[in-house]
């Protein structure tokens, strides 16, 4: 196979792009199974008997009593309840693993460890690499023999590996799962995935799989000013019911009170000119209402991309592109968030003013 590198301006410089076939290997992710090399994610690890009700008091989901085996997402932000940092979390053999952006490892590292305090947990990179496997065949007894177990783990949950490492399963309607593996050892478990059937794919692959999912990711779809109901990650990654933490008068306001001034929604582009970037702005009528997050080609779709926009803008507005390529756009109607939900907070005002009248 052919390796094409990743563009060593996008966020997954030095990964395999594609390996010759993007398309096809987009279509298997769908009807069979695939092996995606995303070791160039940061891991970290946190051990000591305080780790889960430590890092539970700084972050926003609820992770102080996680099980043994349990997965999930998880922020940190700042004062103004803006995300700084998201994560996966998996809580396995007590110690808590956290995998992130690759330009998120150090920060995460340094910050962690400011906040450690007098508190019995210890922080360290992890030298592990995360393999993902996308599709239905994954199911299949041939690949359960490579991974070594009778049937994969139930969604948001994960088992120890024999020789190190684990395998977890994400949740949502497709069987996604990760292989967490030392780094080393990394090749053979791909050459023998690919010996059971499940063809090798490369980032592009996992991007437009992620892209029509609507699952944002972290300085790619979101910026400075992105707070978590903004792009979907109230429940999955913030506990509405747990105390305080760093942005949590934010989060709790706007649930309470009124509705996020952006959403995430999925653009179809025009692809009969050259694609936009991430960050670029998203224009009506030449005026700025969002921002361009990640762009890809699917197999079924086109060109799509993710994108923050003004919160009430119609489905059918007309829209563009800006930065220094101009393309039109549509919304995905589909994609958009509902809007019949009001706050408690909110409807009580509402309650209080329809009785004054």
């Amino acid at each position: 196979m052919s390796a094409v590198p990743a563009p060593e301006s996008g966020p997954d410089a030095g990964a395999v792009w594609h390996y010759g076939d993007p398309l096809g290997e987009q279509r298997a992710a769908d009807d069979e199974a695939v092996a995606i090399d995303r070791s160039h994610r940061a891991v970290l690890t946190l051990t000591g008997a305080e780790r889960k009700s430590w890092l539970h008091n700084i972050s926003s989901q609820h992770v102080s009593e996680l099980p043994d085996g349990a997965v999930t997402q998880n922020l940190s932000l700042d004062g103004q309840g803006r995300v700084e940092d998201h994560w996966i979390q998996t809580e396995l053999g007590d110690v808590t693993y956290l995998d992130t952006e690759p330009w998120r490892g150090e920060p995460l590292l340094t910050y962690l460890k400011k906040m450690v305090f007098w508190a019995d947990v210890t922080i360290d990179q992890a030298d592990l690499a995360v393999l993902s496997l996308l599709g239905p065949r994954l199911a299949d007894e041939q690949v359960l023999g490579v991974l070594g177990v009778d049937s994969l783990p139930a969604e948001n949950t994960a088992v120890a590996l024999e020789g190190g490492g684990f395998l977890r399963r994400l949740g949502g309607p497709d069987i996604e799962v990760d292989l967490v593996v030392p780094r080393a050892e990394a090749a053979d478990w791909l050459d023998r995935l690919a010996a059971a059937g499940v063809r090798r794919a490369g980032i592009w692959a996992y991007e437009a799989h992620r892209v029509t999912r609507l699952r944002p990711r972290l300085g790619v779809d979101t910026d400075e000013r992105t707070i978590p109901h903004e792009v979907g990650w109230i429940g999955s990654a913030v506990h509405l019911d747990k105390g305080c933490y760093r942005g949590q008068e934010t989060v709790a306001r706007v649930h309470n009170l009124g509705k996020p001034p952006r959403m995430l929604v999925l653009l179809h582009l025009d692809g009969s000119v050259e694609r936009p970037a991430p960050g670029d702005p998203v224009l009506a009528g030449g005026r700025s209402v969002g921002r361009l997050g990640t762009v890809v080609d699917d197999v079924d779709l086109g060109p799509v991309a993710l994108a923050v926009l003004k919160r009430g803008l119609p489905a059918d507005t007309a829209l563009t592109t800006g930065g220094e390529v101009e393309v039109p756009a549509v919304i995905d109607a589909d994609s958009m968030p509902a809007s019949d939900h009001v706050g408690a907070g909110r409807l009580a005002v509402e309650r209080l003013r329809g009785g004054a009248r």
